[in-house]
């Protein structure tokens, strides 16, 4: 016995009424539009901005994040400052910053530079180090305001006379895979 076309009709609308409502719920919770622009990689480039745009990395998160190599200095002209220049000699060389507030710094040669422990202020402004001998006796303590700090960058800022602050150097520091020295 066939059926007649009105008693399926309702029952197709109703399943083609509900495909569609789940279809368009899928694209919206993708972000996509119901104009058919967006791409799977353009909605895949969406969801990794997303997901980038919501990571709660603190900057003491990302500082301790990778070891540093110093790979340049700017003075306040923005002129690069050879790493030997005596301004900023003291400053180059390899950093790592644990995330527990420790750090141990070298020169570029691996030879020990200093170690104590470290902080980052939350607004990631100001970086502060207590540098400490072997018997953790505090030798000085010092703040640098921060300039850039990302994943890709690291830089400070010094000044060579703290009561002059329009002269400066910009520290640049970039992630390295150099193996941290051992003693």
């Amino acid at each position: 016995m066939k059926k007649s076309s009105f008693t399926t009709r309702p029952a197709r609308i109703f399943a083609t009424s509900v495909a569609a409502l789940a279809t368009a719920a899928v694209l919206a919770a993708c972000g996509a539009t119901d104009d058919g622009a967006t791409s799977a990689a353009g909605q895949a480039g969406s969801s990794q901005q997303a997901a980038e745009s919501a990571r709660t990395d603190s900057p003491s998160d990302v500082l301790a994040s990778t070891a540093w190599e110093t790979t340049g200095a700017v003075d306040q002209d923005g002129k690069d400052v050879p790493l030997a220049d005596e301004n900023v000699s003291t400053f180059v060389g390899w950093a790592y910053f644990d995330a527990e507030g420790t750090f141990t710094m070298y020169d570029l040669d691996d030879a020990p530079k200093m170690q104590g422990d470290w902080t980052v202020t939350e607004d990631g402004r100001t970086r502060h180090i207590v540098a400490k001998d072997d018997a953790g006796e505090v030798m000085f303590e010092r703040d640098s305001d921060i300039v850039t700090l990302t994943e890709d960058e690291f830089t400070y800022r010094v000044f060579p006379d703290e009561n002059d602050r329009s002269v400066y150097f910009d520290i640049v520091h970039t992630p390295t895979d150099h193996a941290e020295p051992t003693s």
